[in-house]
């Protein structure tokens, strides 16, 4: 899904590269997320190396009309926005892991999507082709 909306996002908007993950941070919160589900999180909880930041979404949109039934409470319903968030970015060349620190689905005050970047991806071509 998200190899798909980073196609969408890049044909529709006129955002340059990004220099770094801060870039990548502010694009992802202030375009991303607005372009396709109408919010701007927070981006915030920066580590002291600049490789890992937290998505503050005070309200998502997925979980608007779900509620979790009792024997289904570990779902992570939202967890579709993780895959979404790896995928785009991977598509950039990005390789992050992303997870989930709270959901108010799950009854916490808010929601935080946690992003580490963990390296540069190379392009890498078929055996045979160069």
């Amino acid at each position: 899904m998200g190899v798909r909306m980073i196609e969408d996002f890049l044909a529709r908007t006129n955002v340059g590269r990004c220099h770094d993950f801060r870039d990548t941070a502010d694009i992802i919160a202030k375009n991303g997320f607005k372009t396709f589900l109408g919010i701007t999180p927070n981006v915030t909880n920066w580590s002291s190396d600049g490789k890992e930041f937290s998505l503050i979404l005070d309200n998502n949109p997925l979980t608007e009309f779900v509620e979790l039934p009792e024997n289904h409470t570990s779902l992570s319903f939202s967890n579709l926005l993780c895959g979404a968030l790896r995928g785009a970015l991977e598509m950039v060349q990005m390789e992050v892991e992303v997870w989930f620190v709270q959901d108010s689905l799950k009854g916490d005050d808010t929601t935080e999507i946690r992003l580490k970047f963990i390296k540069k991806l190379e392009d890498a071509l078929p055996d045979g082709e160069d």
